[in-house]
């Protein structure tokens, strides 16, 4: 018995599964605990999209050790945050990236969305729906661009194109199934015409690597020969194209 209550409380010290701890000071900051058998040291990681702080660490590692691991690294945890963009509802007399460029947002008498000079026109009669309605507008444009991308690219290689689905994923901007299923953040049109092409070639490509291995990436400079600035863009500027709320 007191062999038992032993374990138990030795247990209670240490970090079990996905447990969530807060870090004291201006702001609260809730980390996310992910214990790993592959882990073999403390690493952090602020994700850029949505704040989100998660420390991952190996199994067993005591709850103190963490937590302390936790305060020396606050002020690296809070700066890194700084850096995430402020979450924005698109509404009228703001603005909205759309091609990669800021567009101004106004309402007008008509019934749905129109574009033109960089400027999005939403009906003024329900100005309340106008988020939706650009959401609804984003994803049909999106479509029409990333199914032609990703036609182009695959006749290019010589595949032929399976079903093209759009999410609003967070934690990539597409994917590609053995079957040659290709998945899409519609998103993605929010991004440069350039950054699009660039992740329809990256999916494409992986129709005939399913990895990213040097071939791979040999396909995806031939089917996008300026991938590299376009990955980079995506790291450093991604994150703003989930700064924009589109439901309540």
């Amino acid at each position: 018995m007191g062999l038992r209550r032993a374990f138990f409380t030795r247990d209670a010290d240490r970090v079990m599964a996905s447990e969530r701890i807060v870090l004291a000071g201006d702001p609260l900051v809730e980390v996310l605990l992910k214990p790993s058998a592959r882990s073999r040291r403390m690493s952090l990681r602020v994700s850029r999209l949505d704040g989100r702080v998660t420390l991952s660490l190996p199994v067993g590692l005591p709850r103190g050790e963490a937590q302390g691991f936790l305060n020396e690294k606050a002020d690296w945890i809070r700066g890194h945050l700084a850096q995430v963009p402020n979450e924005a509802r698109p509404m009228p007399g703001g603005t909205i990236l759309f091609e990669g460029r800021p567009h101004g947002i106004e309402a007008a008498a008509q019934r749905g969305i129109s574009l033109r000079d960089d400027v999005l026109y939403v009906p003024a009669s329900r100005v309340e729906t106008t988020p939706a309605r650009l959401a609804a507008f984003f994803k049909t444009m999106a479509r029409d661009r990333l199914v032609a991308a990703s036609q182009r690219h695959a006749d290019a290689i010589g595949r032929d194109l399976g079903r093209v689905t759009l999410r609003d994923t967070r934690s990539r901007w597409g994917s590609c199934t053995h079957e040659g299923d290709l998945m899409y953040s519609w998103r993605l049109i929010m991004a440069p015409p350039s950054v699009l092409d660039y992740v329809a070639a990256h999916e494409v490509a992986h129709m005939i690597h399913m990895d990213h291995s040097e071939r791979f990436w040999g396909v995806v400079a031939e089917l996008c020969p300026n991938h590299k600035s376009e990955r980079r863009w995506l790291k450093q500027r991604g994150g703003e194209l989930h700064r924009y709320r589109f439901r309540d």
